[in-house]
């Protein structure tokens, strides 16, 4: 079965551009809005919203050079650091994605996974992609590799969209979904379970 995720638009601000730090410049011909949200099938288009913020770089502009994979450029493979807030009262777990669209795959490629975040934490650290915190569960990355991937695009490809989305869902565990799962099936999974969303985009090239 060719299980396809389901998209709809939507970018949100670093806290209103408050208290983040990094690159404000956009590559030139680089469209940062709308970005893809990432959504399960079977997901009301009425969730709520969660507001996503970094002190690594701000939304829409480009990532530091040390996001990026180990061999790309001065990459360090070292994910960046990421909170959210607004999450519902309800929400016992939360997921967290990075996702690049314009991978020339024709299926955008996963960069992060992790999941089973529990509901009291809404910040992961820097490097928390190789470092997750206590609880969570780390999925696989098209890499092959459990864990953070950093990105590396094809050196003249121009700059790439990731998209890290944050979901916020009504259960403390995904049902079935084992450490080492690939994003298509943990977002398969997550479908009917989510109850906030929200999206933090994020810039690379070569």
């Amino acid at each position: 079965m060719n299980i396809r995720p389901v998209f709809t638009l939507g970018v949100f601000a670093c806290a209103a551009l408050a208290g983040c730090s990094g690159s404000s410049s956009t590559p030139a011909g680089v469209t940062t809005s709308p970005a893809l949200t990432l959504r399960a099938p079977g997901t009301p288009a009425t969730i709520g919203t969660l507001t996503v913020s970094s002190t690594a770089f701000v939304t829409g502009t480009v990532m530091p050079p040390s996001v990026a994979q180990i061999g790309c450029g001065s990459g360090a493979n070292i994910s960046p650091q990421l909170s959210w807030s607004g999450a519902p009262a309800a929400t016992q777990s939360f997921v967290v994605t990075e996702f690049d669209q314009d991978a020339p795959t024709g299926v955008g490629f996963w960069h992060w996974t992790l999941f089973n975040i529990p509901a009291s934490i809404t910040t992961l650290a820097t490097g928390a992609g190789t470092n997750p915190p206590a609880g969570s569960t780390s999925g696989l990355s098209d890499y092959g590799t459990v864990g953070y991937g950093g990105p590396c695009p094809p050196t003249g490809d121009g700059a790439h969209r990731y998209t890290f989305t944050v979901s916020a869902l009504d259960e403390a565990a995904i049902p079935g979904v084992a450490a080492g799962a690939t994003g298509a099936f943990i977002t398969f999974n997550i479908r009917g379970h989510i109850l906030a969303q929200g999206t933090y985009l994020g810039l690379f090239s070569l």
